[in-house]
């Protein structure tokens, strides 16, 4: 009846927003939870490190599906698999760590803890400041798409250090990311749960695999 009016508008964007945050942080525990599981499983059974090009492919096909399907059932499907997809290449990661270190398991707990602390700090502090971090959308895309690339030379001309100065890159870019995503999800940016899980997933993932990367280098790794 008052389509216009904002006192009612207000409320009703404040609980679409709610829900949206609400769904995406239970969804997020789940398929967390739900990788780490893939993990271990891949852990136990040995399974061995899968080629770069076959993740690439897994991983941008489950999320073109899950993109697809993001607002129907299946888009749910989809997002497990996805994040059961990403455990399993982690598992063999994790088992190198293990096993390469004497102090191995110590540094994948630090870097669990490390991902934990800064994602819990900074998605709290967007949001309880309420603040618009829009802005850092254009530099976060293209800061992403040059350390990817330059990952990616790293890894097939086999240049450690350029390795670990990436890993470092993507720990800022990834922390800014957790702004940037946080907001949109306030701010209307994102409205959809499915697929702010999987960017707050991917964030920690890349967060997490470049914080046990400079451990395992500070430990005498490269």
């Amino acid at each position: 009846m008052f389509p216009n009016n904002p006192a009612i508008a207000r409320p009703v964007a404040s609980l679409a927003t709610s829900k949206l945050i609400r769904n995406t942080y239970t969804l997020l525990s789940m398929t967390l939870l739900f990788s780490a599981l893939s993990a271990g499983i891949s852990m136990a059974v040995g399974f061995p490190p899968m080629h770069p090009l076959i993740v690439l492919g897994g991983y941008f096909g489950l999320l073109f599906l899950t993109t697809r399907l993001r607002n129907s059932a299946m888009g749910l499907v989809c997002v497990f698999a996805l994040t059961g997809f990403m455990g399993l290449t982690l598992g063999p990661i994790l088992s190198f760590y293990v096993h390469a270190f004497g102090n191995g398991s110590q540094l994948v707990m630090m870097a669990m803890g490390g991902t934990g602390i800064i994602f819990l700090g900074l998605s709290g502090y967007a949001l309880s400041s309420q603040k618009d971090f829009s802005f850092m959308g254009g530099f976060l895309m293209v800061g992403i798409l040059v350390a990817f690339l330059a990952g990616l030379g790293a890894m097939f001309f086999s240049v450690p250090a350029l390795s670990l100065a990436v890993s470092a890159i993507f720990i800022l870019l990834m922390s800014g990311l957790i702004l940037y995503q946080t907001s949109a999800m306030i701010h209307g940016g994102e409205t959809n749960y499915i697929m702010a899980t999987v960017s707050l997933y991917v964030i920690i993932f890349n967060l997490f695999t470049s914080l046990l990367h400079l451990l395992g280098a500070f430990a005498g790794e490269d």
